[in-house]
C-alpha cells in the first residue's frame, strides 16, 4: 500500500473511533519536527507515530514510513522504539533496493521544572536491522540533550546531541553532533504551524542543514496529522524532503 494511501486510512479510521472512545489523556507528537520535546506522553498510554518520507538528492531518491512506539512509565522516565518499516531507495543510479530500515531503542529522561518548561535526556541506540544496501551495518549511539519551553502561543524545543557512528568514512570524525530548533504555534482550535531549522556537523565531512516546514490538524486531543517539507541548505543535505503523518493512543496500558 502507498504511504500515502496508508496514511488517508489511518486517519479516516482513526477519526471513525467513537467519541466515548476517544477519552482519555492527550497524545504528545514528537512529530513533525527533528527535534525531540522534553516531555513524555501521559503515564501508561502507548502512542504510535507513523509517516510517509519522500527525499531527493542529485539523483538518488529515497522514500520510507519511519515509525515510533513513545511510552512514559510515569512523568520522569520513559522509552521509544522506532525506525522505518519500510525503505525504498535508487542510489548513484544503481538497482532500487527496497526492506525494512534499521531499528532505534531509546531511554528518555524528563526534568520538569514548571508547566512550560522541561529539560530532557534521550540515551539511544540504533540497530542495524537494515540490509547493507539499504543502512550502515553497524550500531550507533546517541546522546541528546533537549530543553523545551512555552513563550506564550509559541512552544520550543531544543536539541543538542553527539552520535558515535558505527561506520563512517575514513579521514572523518567518528563522533557526528547534531543541533535543531522547533517552534510550532496553533493558528486555530484544531490546526497548527512548525517551523525547523536543523544539521548536522563532523570532522571531515560537509556540514548539514535544512529547513522544515508543516501543518497540523488535530480534529481530537488524540489524533494530530500533518504534512510538510523540508529543504536542504547546504551541499550535504537532502535537495528536499515531503512527508506526512499521524500520531494517535494504541492503548492505556495502566
Amino acid at each position: 500500500m502507498p504511504a500515502a494511501q496508508l496514511l488517508i486510512s489511518l486517519g479516516l479510521a482513526a477519526m471513525a473511533v467513537p467519541l466515548h472512545a476517544q477519552d482519555g489523556p492527550p497524545i504528545s507528537p514528537y512529530r513533525p519536527s527533528v527535534s525531540s520535546p522534553a516531555q513524555l506522553p501521559a503515564p501508561g498510554q502507548l502512542e504510535f507515530e507513523l509517516g510517509g518520507l519522500s527525499s531527493k538528492t542529485d539523483d538518488d531518491r529515497r522514500a520510507s514510513l519511519p515509525y515510533t512506539f513513545k511510552l512514559g512509565f510515569n512523568e520522569q522516565w520513559g522509552v521509544l522504539i522506532g525506525g522505518e518499516g519500510y525503505v525504498s531507495a535508487r542510489t548513484d543510479g544503481d538497482p532500487r533496493q527496497r526492506g525494512i530500515g534499521d531499528t532505534t531503542l531509546e531511554l528518555k529522561r524528563a526534568f520538569l521544572i514548571d508547566d512550560g518548561t522541561a529539560f530532557g535526556l534521550e540515551l539511544g541506540v540504533k540497530l542495524p536491522t537494515a540490509k547493507d544496501s539499504i543502512g550502515s551495518g553497524r550500531s550507533d549511539y546517541v546522546l541528546n540533550g533537549i530543553y523545551s519551553q512555552d513563550m506564550g502561543i509559541v512552544h520550543m524545543d531544543a536539541n543538542l546531541n553527539a552520535t558515535r557512528l558505527g561506520a563512517y568514512e575514513a579521514g572523518s570524525g567518528r563522533i557526528q553532533k547534531g543541533w535543531s530548533a522547533s517552534f510550532s504555534a496553533p493558528v486555530s482550535e484544531k490546526w497548527g504551524v512548525t517551523t525547523e531549522l536543523s544539521g548536522t556537523r563532523r570532522s571531515g565531512q560537509t556540514n548539514t542543514a535544512q529547513l522544515l516546514v508543516a501543518a497540523t490538524y488535530s480534529p481530537t486531543k488524540r489524533l494530530t496529522i500533518d504534512w510538510g517539507v523540508a529543504r536542504g541548505l547546504t551541499s550535504a543535505s537532502p535537495d528536499w524532503s515531503l512527508f506526512s503523518g499521524i500520531v494517535l493512543p494504541l492503548a492505556k496500558l495502566w
